[in-house]
């Protein structure tokens, strides 16, 4: 913490609030809006549509951000999602107002989609902003904000809840959505800027990120993460409507799995940055999102009725099964592209976080929409079996691939030291190296002339990698070369321009 900037603070802080806010926002649909749709006529698998069609648009939005996050520019990408979010989820709270069926859920869909579009944007922008700021750090950083997404969960839920009781279905949303507009008003003031529309080279595309295995097994475990949220806020609170529960407890049922996912988050996220492989923080999360479903239903084969304590504790079970997933998928899968030749760059960053952020979304469409149907033709007790059975075959096919998978070889950069002339003439690496990288390194010298550092050998994927990383393509500032590092999974790849005029005459 004591070798935090004060650029770094800001960063952090505004984006926790952002976080904070839209979190609010997010929560206040899935408790207040199924009851107010079932009064317009709506049936569940209406209504899980509207939840479904936020997430649909994310997901088929996000990629494009991602992609051109770069020329866009990051903050003003964060500040513009942020507006829009708030602007409609003031929108939504108005629909108690409208009359008759179809007008409903017309406008329902409607507004929900053009939030969408600003939720994709702002999301994707902080994701590629965190990793561009805290490159060392990305795992506990991310999780930190994470953490601040979970507090918004607890408390949407439980101020709109006694919001409700008071001003009806409008002041919820009225409130918290225009506390989300003012947190973009103090981002656009404390915000730094990032550079943008330097690049001038193409980059990497999605489809070449989803063709690395590791960074796939990720994005499964969003999705099926996802898809686990989408569930419960579609059918959680008809699952929950033969307790009699009054609006403030049901707002506080909804938090419980968010406020589990707030507080333990971190330590997930400190798990994977320091003494354990995410994937395994990705298997524990299956089991636990599993074993959590299992107890909320109750699974068909367990032997007892409904009950609410059960029901507490697969929620507490849920928020464990979340934050470790959430936080490790994102870690692991911006790693394991860098590890695979990506460049160390904000428009890697940015492409992951678009991938995160899509993936999110296709599991939060697919979780909705299928519960509103599996709750209409066979209740929430066997629907519920559709999460389990997803998150233990995303588990069991993790554990496989840990079992044998093999880290690709690293790179290695000559310094100076590394090169002494020999007697005939010729400049040779020394001998404190390895036999193997000393040969490998001399089989290839010349392409130290081009200013990269040397390869010790080419995994698959990795053909662009000296195209992609050469300083000379100016995808960073000269002051920002040295901050490029990400952990104990990528190398440096500086340059070598002050050595050029020696290293030509080598050559």
């Amino acid at each position: 913490m004591a070798d935090i900037t004060k650029r770094q603070w800001l960063t952090l802080i505004v984006i926790g609030i952002a976080d904070f806010c839209n979190a609010i926002c997010v929560s206040l649909q899935a408790p207040f809006y199924p009851q107010e749709a079932e009064k317009k006529g709506c049936s569940a698998t209406e209504y899980g549509l509207v939840f479904g069609i936020f997430e649909l648009v994310v997901f088929i939005i996000s990629p494009i951000y991602g992609q051109h996050l770069n020329r866009i520019g990051a903050k003003i990408t964060f500040n513009a999602g942020i507006y829009t979010t708030g602007i409609c989820a003031i929108l939504f709270g108005l629909l108690d107002n409208i009359q008759g069926h179809t007008p409903f859920i017309i406008l329902s869909f409607t507004i929900r989609a053009i939030e969408a579009l600003g939720n994709a944007a702002f999301l994707t922008a902080s994701f590629a902003i965190i990793a561009k700021e805290f490159p060392d750090n990305v795992a506990v950083t991310f999780a930190s904000l994470e953490t601040c997404f979970g507090f918004g969960l607890i408390v949407g839920p439980t101020v709109g809840g006694a919001l409700f009781q008071v001003g009806g279905y409008t002041l919820p949303f009225a409130v918290m959505g225009s506390a989300l507009f003012a947190s973009a008003i103090l981002t656009a003031f404390v915000l730094p800027k990032h550079d943008e529309g330097v690049d001038k080279e193409k980059g990497p595309s999605l489809t070449t990120i989803l063709k690395i295995p590791g960074v796939l097994l990720a994005s499964a475990s969003i999705i099926v993460t996802s898809m686990s949220i989408g569930f419960l806020q579609a059918t959680l609170e008809p699952h929950l409507r033969p307790f009699y529960l009054s609006p403030v407890i049901l707002g506080i049922m909804f938090v419980i799995n968010g406020g589990t996912y707030a507080l333990t988050s971190t330590v997930f996220g400190w798990l994977c940055d320091s003494c354990m492989h995410p994937k395994y923080v990705t298997i524990l999360g299956c089991i636990f999102v599993a074993a959590g479903f299992s107890l909320i239903g109750p699974a068909p084969f367990l032997p007892y009725e409904t009950t609410l304590w059960v029901t507490i504790i697969g929620l507490v079970l849920h928020g464990l099964g979340m934050g470790s997933q959430l936080v490790a998928s994102f870690s692991d899968a911006l790693r394991t592209s860098i590890q695979h030749g990506l460049p160390n760059n904000l428009e890697t960053y940015g492409l992951v976080s678009g991938l995160w952020t899509s993936t999110f979304a296709l599991g939060a469409f697919i979780g909705p929409s299928v519960s509103g149907i599996l709750y209409d033709k066979v209740g929430f007790r066997n629907a519920s079996m559709f999460v389990v059975a997803c998150h233990l075959l995303v588990g069991f096919i993790v554990a496989i691939f840990m079992i044998f998978y093999r880290t690709p070889s690293g790179y290695i950069e000559i310094k100076d030291e590394k090169l002494i002339p020999s007697a005939d003439g010729r400049h040779n690496i020394t001998k404190s190296m390895p036999a193997n990288i000393t040969e490998s390194i001399n089989k290839s010298l010349k392409s130290v002339c081009n200013g990269m550092s040397i390869e010790q050998s080419r995994p698959p994927a990795m053909n662009s990698l000296i195209a992609c990383n050469s300083y000379k393509s100016q995808v960073w500032p000269p002051r920002d070369v040295n901050s490029l590092t990400l952990g104990p999974y990528s190398q440096s790849y500086g340059t070598m321009d002050a050595q050029r005029p020696y290293l030509e005459g080598v050559a």
